[in-house]
């Protein structure tokens, strides 16, 4: 058995949250930890990239459209908020037990994301 799940990189939150749910349901959330894939993008080029050349990934065009809607100059803070968002909503989804934090050569920026979702200090279960 396992201990924990680290999941891909979670880009459709509704999707995930559909897929929480029938976790839940089956009451797998009681038998495994499962920590949600964040990974926060630097720049609508990386967007569109992991849309159409990395298997798997599922970016809605929201998330493009949220990316090409600011300057090229500020594209990055905005993933960081995007991420920041993403990690307050998904604290609320039932079964989530934490977060897999995968800057991607952007290690600098996890103190930040972490702050700004609200998770430190470490929250007190």
């Amino acid at each position: 058995g396992v201990d924990f799940i680290q999941t891909q990189c979670i880009f459709n939150t509704a999707k995930f949250e559909t897929w929480m749910k029938q976790v839940v349901d089956r009451g797998l959330h009681e038998k495994v930890a499962i920590l949600a894939g964040i990974t926060p993008m630097k720049s609508l080029g990386m967007a569109k990239y992991m849309k159409s050349k990395v298997p798997g990934m599922d970016i809605p065009d929201e998330v493009i459209d949220r990316l090409a809607g600011v300057d090229k100059d500020k594209q990055a803070q905005e993933g960081i908020k995007m991420a920041i968002e993403q990690m307050q909503r998904l604290k609320e989804c039932k079964g989530v037990k934490g977060f897999h934090i995968m800057a991607i050569e952007w290690e600098e920026k996890v103190p930040e994301l972490v702050k700004g979702a609200g998770l430190y200090p470490r929250p007190q279960v």
